[in-house]
């Protein structure tokens, strides 16, 4: 059992981050941003071709991330660019490299990214790829037949304790909670008392959730988010705090490490999303004293 997982069910607080695979075959930048969030974090994503543009594999990036030695990878799996065959396929090869912890999205529309013209496949939603990897932890395929070899996987999922109707987003996490979902990692919190509302509802329901933090950073990432993240918005209120700054990098960790506190009371961990700057988001936790400086 990987220490990600071993602190996560013993009730001890964690900490993610995020890395991208390269956009080639040159890995370097990608295993330095892995080794800055190491002195402080549990386990790190790597991502799938994420905002549907092209990157190296989740798959590659993620053995690379585990040779290391240096903090445990998440390895992520959409299920926009594969069938059933092939995302169970890949799934039997991440066992193979001594990949555990898993995380099941459904990826964003191809039509959104840098290969418009490429056909979604969404063969199968996230909580139907949840009980795929539960069903090759019990020794068979989607369709029931034995494998020669069980995985291991520690399943997890995305959440968004924020998207409206909560009723149906609640009940989209219970069935991935059904499903096998052992672990929430979120979007991004902007209201934080709604948030941790909505983060108590979700721990009640058996699982554990490891709620994300975002650096904003300037009015240009604000209105990339409002305008091209479905489901997140910045509300009124922190958007003019941090345009309206005399120095809105500033007020954007400030506001961070504000979130950072209150969610290290009421999540099961902190997902820290910093935009490339891990420096940064590594201090945001720090002065949030959610870890040792």
């Amino acid at each position: 059992m990987g220490k990600f997982r071993e602190k996560l069910e013993a009730g001890e607080f964690v900490i993610t981050g995020e890395v991208a695979p390269p956009r080639g075959n040159n890995c370097d930048k990608m295993l330095a941003e892995v080794k800055a969030y190491a002195p402080v974090a549990d386990a790190v994503n790597i991502t799938d071709n994420q905002g549907a543009t092209l990157h190296l594999s989740s798959l590659a990036a993620s053995r690379l991330t585990l040779e290391t030695g240096l903090v445990e990878p998440v390895f992520q799996q959409t299920c926009r660019d594969r069938n059933r065959l092939a995302l169970e396929s890949d799934l039997l090869a991440a066992s193979t490299y001594g990949l555990e912890n898993f995380l099941a999205v459904t990826g964003d529309n191809p039509h959104s990214g840098d290969h418009p013209q490429a056909k979604g496949v969404f063969d199968i939603d996230s909580t139907q790829l949840i009980r795929v990897a539960c069903d090759l932890n019990e020794g068979h395929d989607m369709n029931g037949s034995p494998i020669d070899g069980a995985t291991d996987f520690y399943v997890g999922a995305a959440a968004f304790p924020e998207a409206e109707p909560w009723d149906i987003q609640k009940r989209r996490i219970a069935g991935k909670i059904d499903a096998g979902a052992r672990f929430f990692q979120t979007q991004a919190c902007m209201d934080i008392d709604v948030f941790a509302r909505r983060v108590q509802e979700i721990k009640e329901m058996g699982a554990h959730v490891i709620a994300g933090v975002l650096l904003l950073k300037s009015e240009r990432t604000i209105n990339f988010i409002n305008n091209r993240l479905a489901g997140l918005m910045v509300p009124d209120s922190v958007a003019r705090e941090i345009i309206s700054a005399k120095d809105p990098y500033e007020a954007s960790v400030r506001i961070a490490i504000e979130q950072a506190r209150v969610l290290f009371e009421v999540a099961d961990g902190i997902h820290m999303m910093p935009l490339g700057d891990i420096e940064t988001g590594v201090g945001i936790l720090r002065e949030a004293g959610v870890v040792s400086k």
